[in-house]
């Protein structure tokens, strides 16, 4: 088989691993959220505080990017699921915890914007096949990762730390609530792109 040939089996092959999405039933569809909510709660834990920051180094971000990538608008009903059940009291948010509690505090921001980058990226890719491709998917991921998460996130944050720590400048909030975390989001989108890049058709 020459080049092209390889090329275009592989495609097709990507096409058809692809086409599970559209094709599983409603039950198997809430069951592949329901594990991706679960997978996120586990990255949940993969945490590192940070002395002069309530917000911690975690690994959900990548489970939610690679849940929109692989479920398409369903990786925002995973979300969805995952900050549901969560708020209803299962512990499976950073550090184990869990309850509507969570939502006021210091973190509870980011866990909306989980929602709203999970929706954007599964409907970009699911909607836009030119969005599957390496150069345009990294823009759709860095747009989800630091405006849907970090806005929300930021700004719950805002508020928390005036309420219970005292008055925060702009400086003070990127320095504890987006700066440290660069690096590791960048490697994370970067990763979870990579993924996508070897699993989605690009038509």
């Amino acid at each position: 088989m020459n080049v092209n040939g390889y090329m275009n089996g592989y495609t097709d092959s990507l096409i058809r691993l692809h086409s599970w999405r559209n094709e599983l039933n409603i039950i198997n569809k809430i069951m592949l959220a329901l594990g991706f909510a679960l997978l996120t709660g586990l990255l949940a834990q993969v945490r590192f505080g940070l002395p002069f920051s309530p917000v911690p180094l975690t690994g959900q971000t990548f489970a939610v990017l690679l849940a929109g990538v692989l479920l398409g608008r369903w990786g925002g009903v995973s979300m969805g699921m995952y900050v549901g059940i969560g708020a209803a009291g299962v512990p499976w948010f950073t550090g184990w915890q869990g309850g509507l509690a969570t939502f006021t505090g210091a973190t509870g921001g980011y866990l909306v914007g989980f929602v709203l980058a999970a929706l954007f990226v599964g409907f970009m890719t699911e909607r836009y096949v030119r969005s599957r491709k390496m150069h345009a998917l990294l823009p759709v991921m860095l747009f989800a990762n630091f405006f849907l998460i970090y806005i929300p996130g930021l700004l719950v944050l805002h508020f928390w730390w005036g309420e219970f720590v005292g008055p925060m400048t702009m400086m003070k909030l990127l320095a504890v609530g987006l700066i440290p975390f660069l690096a590791g989001d960048l490697l994370k989108i970067a990763a979870a792109a990579g993924i996508a890049r070897a699993i989605l058709p690009a038509r």
